[in-house]
């Protein structure tokens, strides 16, 4: 009943300050110059020269509630979009389902999946952004209707070097996406018939990779926990090349350049119930290196109230204007909720209100976690027999424990005391003169 009437509790809140937001967002014009005032310095001559714009849209969910300040965190299936490494360090198996109500009429549809074995990680997305495409000739007549499309497919893979108890490992990874800009087929001018392959000239196939690095460990740290309560990460993203003029007369050539990215980004979790993010991102144009736009940052933050619930709220500043971002996750058997209200600021000169859902399902952790168990439990027990002075049984215990995780520390650092206190009594019966 507590569980159910806090779900309850949290969504009519929700539905009460989102419309209330939104009839007001839309007249706050004081706002958005106000806005546009203040981080006017943040704007770039040469913002929108990219292609596959798509690529820099929010999938929506736990990621985007943060303000996008994920590259350092990236402990949802939405990770392959920010940082390729998070893979190999993720707890669960994961399946996501995201949507996200864009600009106008567009929207964006995604599915991803990833799971890990040991420190290998792999995982995949499509993602497809689709907005109508109507076309009218000279008279105003509607003569053609489809959809403009941008489809975006994405393998990861990833490995965690030298993990271990202390060290917690450098998790490194690499994902290799693709992308094709659909253009519908356009009409011919006199006839008003639909051109066969019209608009395959104007379509674009693109090729990328995406690099990243991904570090946790303990800083300051004052509370129990066996999870790292640092994560760092750093990420390239969109490295490659697109084409279009695809059946064309003038032949294949390159497209705009993609919308590569440098990327840093930390997380803190300050307390159990508290974690805090931030990213800075930096564009870079691979076909003219001095053209480049200013670079954008991002915060967020995480307040868990309870295992299975969760506010998130994030600010992104990009251009000329912010992007402000609230969110709530809950927790329902195996599925993990978000439900997410942007106040977007950076797409219009009007602020435009979105909101995003996303569900993800939890499948398990591969028996990690019953490992982990058995291991506390045979490293419990080579305890007894250490401090009981039986350190050939504490021996041959911990070494078992190896066997599970040949890096678990406290049973490599165990046997070598062991050893050292066998090699001492050794040494002291020689000097003695001691025979049993």
């Amino acid at each position: 009943m507590k569980k159910n009437a806090l779900y309850g509790t949290f969504l009519t809140l929700l539905l009460m300050i989102v419309p209330c937001t939104k009839a007001e967002a839309l007249s706050f014009t004081d706002l958005s110059t106000a806005m546009t005032s203040i981080f006017s310095g943040f704007a770039a001559d040469s913002e929108g020269t990219t292609a596959y714009r798509s690529l820099l849209i929010p999938v929506g969910g736990r990621a985007e509630s943060m303000g996008n300040a994920f590259t350092g965190l990236c402990d949802d299936a939405s990770y392959i979009l920010y940082n390729p490494g998070a893979s190999s360090i993720l707890k669960e198996t994961q399946a996501g389902l995201f949507h996200n109500e864009w600009i106008a009429d567009s929207k964006m549809e995604t599915l991803s999946y990833t799971t890990r074995f040991g420190n290998f990680g792999f995982g995949a997305m499509l993602s497809c952004f689709y907005v109508p495409f109507t076309e009218y000739n000279i008279s105003g007549e509607r003569v053609a209707s489809n959809y403009y499309t941008e489809t975006i497919a994405a393998f990861n893979i990833s490995y965690n070097f030298l993990a271990g108890y202390d060290f917690k490992g450098f998790a490194s990874g690499l994902t290799f996406k693709t992308a094709w800009r659909g253009v519908p087929d356009f009409t011919d001018n006199d006839t008003n018939a639909i051109k066969s392959f019209s608009g395959l000239g104007q379509s674009g196939l693109a090729f990328m990779l995406d690099m990243g690095l991904a570090l946790q460990f303990n800083f300051l740290k004052y509370f129990a926990s066996r999870d790292p309560n640092v994560r760092v990460g750093f990420a390239i993203q969109n490295l490659g090349v697109g084409f279009t003029g695809l059946g064309s007369k003038s032949g294949l050539r390159l497209d705009d350049p993609l919308p590569t990215m440098l990327t840093a980004g930390i997380s803190v979790k300050f307390f159990p119930f508290l974690t805090a993010s931030a990213d800075i991102k930096q564009p870079i144009n691979l076909f003219d290196i001095t053209n480049y736009q200013i670079f954008s940052f991002s915060i967020g933050a995480d307040f868990a109230f309870t295992d299975t619930f969760s506010l998130l709220a994030g600010i992104e500043i990009k251009g000329g204007n912010p992007r402000l971002s609230v969110g709530g996750e809950f927790e329902y058997k195996q599925m993990r909720v978000n439900l997410n209200y942007t106040l977007d600021l950076t797409s219009s000169l009007n602020p435009v209100n979105r909101i995003s859902i996303s569900g993800r399902f939890l499948l398990g952790d591969r028996g990690r976690a019953e490992r982990q168990k058995e291991i506390d439990r045979l490293y419990s027990e080579g305890l007894v027999y250490y401090y009981s002075s039986e350190w050939e049984k504490a021996i041959q215990t911990w070494e078992k424990v190896l066997e599970i995780d040949k890096r678990f520390d406290p049973a490599i650092l165990g046997i070598e005391s062991a050893k050292a206190q066998m090699s001492m009594i050794e040494k002291v019966r020689d000097t003695m003169f001691f025979e049993e």
